[in-house]
């Protein structure tokens, strides 16, 4: 595992996927995160409340959100979650496509930094869940899918007439491998339950249920009588000795007649309660007066990431959000004695993460009153405010590596197609070298393939690359080198537009980019 680049309690303000790019492979546990919905509205804090002057706007845009380093980074190096782009785009829109683009890129990086035992859980609701579910299918791999939680955040509503109400947000749980921590989370028993099964109290006031102790299966060996109490046919399911040791600690119901079966006591206070199913409903959302409520518009309960962090992580351990808002998983983190990162693009997140600490009691102003060195208790300075993205130390470059061609037998990792489609770009322009068609409109249409085939000699050296529209691509046109084709365009009276280096392929006469010498 890579050690850490940056510091516990950290608040990087910015684009998240800088940061992420920044931080050194394997070295987070846990990452809980909150991001956008894709809901195609505008979200606003409550004007009197923390975090007044909060905003954000869950719209996507093909034209407009889109970088065209995320597309080439996606269609020639992971062409699965391509394929989940691509079907987005058909069967919901091209806004769906955006986000899922926008989605696409970070989550690959937060796979990158999540150790071999790390987990991932990714808040969503069903407007993009199944598409999402998808997508994280694609980048960590089916097998690693866990759990979809579906917690309900709040009760039916009288809003809803022709549909049943949405009263719940989906939570996609994901791991990098199978050895990844995990803790079972129990919730209380009923009442009702209580009641049913835990009827007896004994002399200590503790309240027990009595269980049978009969053997499974015939066991010949444990078929003793006990204070008088005859065995089951079957036998006991302990031995002798464990019945002697389970009476001197209390732990056996005698019944009153001798013709009776002696019981073992399971006690109330010993027993840590239903374990947690993938259906969360007892954990409310944020009332209007609870006391971690900040105003901010998307803030989720603090019992909510507590439990996340409880199950999949351990006390030390590194948690992340990408998208940490109002600071709920670092406040959640610093609460359970976890270390933290958080990242956001809101101006105040530093300023409310500071406030939530202070009011939750974990942290004062520096050199403030009541300051005693406590672990559990911070300064304000030991929360550590970044703006520019930490420097990798594990040896992997975060920066594209330069285009390589290999020359005699110095031969060197030839870049990535990302790398090499933008290269194509600027060096020859945005047209399709097959037909001359001008992509300036949209470049990333281009593909990039080889002049002369594999299978004839052609390597993935750069100077054996084209840009070709999809059509062009498909057909396989024949191709030729570029002295070549110079030497075709001279000798038809084709002069190349600007200079002889912004079209490869000939064939332009259709195009009209070309004039008469």
């Amino acid at each position: 595992m890579s050690a850490p680049n940056f510091e516990n309690r950290t608040l990087y303000h910015g684009d998240n996927l800088d940061f992420l790019r920044g931080m050194n492979s394997d070295t987070v546990h846990l990452i809980a995160t909150d991001p956008p919905f894709n809901k195609n509205k505008d979200f606003h804090a409550t004007p009197d409340s923390l975090a007044r002057g909060a905003r954000f706007q869950d719209r996507w845009s093909w034209r407009d959100d889109i970088h065209d380093e995320w597309l080439l980074e996606i269609q020639h190096d992971h062409p699965e979650i391509w394929d989940v782009i691509t079907t987005s785009k058909v069967s919901y829109g091209y806004d769906m496509a955006a986000f899922l683009c926008f989605m696409a890129v970070r989550l690959l990086e937060m796979h990158r930094v999540l150790r071999e035992d790390g987990s991932l859980y990714l808040h969503c609701d069903p407007t993009a869940s199944h598409y999402l579910k998808a997508l994280l299918d694609a980048v960590f791999g089916i097998e690693q899918f866990r759990n979809e939680i579906t917690w309900r955040r709040t009760n039916s509503h009288n809003d809803a007439r022709r549909n049943f109400s949405s009263v719940c947000d989906i939570l996609l749980f994901y791991t990098k491998s199978d050895d990844f921590t995990f803790h079972t989370q129990y919730s209380p028993y009923s009442e009702e339950h209580i009641a049913n099964s835990y009827r007896y109290v004994d002399e200590n006031n503790r309240r027990y249920s009595a269980e049978n102790m009969r053997s499974p299966s015939p066991r010949p060996n444990l078929t003793y009588d006990y204070k008088g109490y005859k065995p089951h046919p079957n036998g006991w399911s302990v031995s002798l000795e464990r019945m002697k040791q389970l009476d001197s600690e209390g732990r056996l119901h005698f019944p009153k007649s001798k013709n009776g079966r002696i019981r073992l006591k399971r006690f109330l206070d010993e027993m840590p309660g239903v374990p947690v199913g993938n259906i969360w409903d007892d954990i409310g959302p944020i009332q209007s007066q609870a006391k971690e409520r900040v105003g901010y518009p998307t803030q989720k309960p603090l019992a909510l990431y507590e439990r996340i962090i409880r199950a999949s992580s351990n006390e030390g351990d590194i948690v992340l959000d990408p998208f940490c808002g109002c600071a709920t998983t670092p406040i959640a983190a610093e609460r359970l004695g976890r270390r933290w990162v958080g990242m956001d693009i809101w101006d105040k997140a530093h300023e409310t993460v500071l406030n939530r600490l202070a009011s939750e009691g974990l942290a004062i102003e520096s050199g403030g009153d009541g300051y005693d060195g406590n672990t559990r208790l911070i300064t304000f300075g030991d929360v550590h405010y970044q703006t520019e993205p930490p420097t990798r130390t594990d040896g992997e470059e975060s920066a594209i590596p330069t285009l390589r061609t290999p020359t005699g037998r110095a031969r060197k990792r030839y870049a990535p197609p990302r790398q090499q489609h933008g290269k194509l770009l600027l060096d020859f322009g945005a047209f399709c070298q097959g037909c001359g068609q001008d992509y300036n409109f949209d470049s990333r249409v281009l593909e990039v393939d080889h002049i002369r085939p594999k299978s004839d000699g052609g390597t993935d050296a750069y100077d054996n690359l084209t840009l070709l529209c999809p059509p062009c691509n498909r057909a396989k046109l024949d191709r030729m080198t570029l002295t070549g084709l110079q030497e075709q365009n001279r000798r038809e009276g084709y002069l190349l537009p600007e200079n002889e280096r912004n079209l490869r392929i000939g064939r332009a006469r259709r195009s009209g980019r070309r004039r008469r010498r």
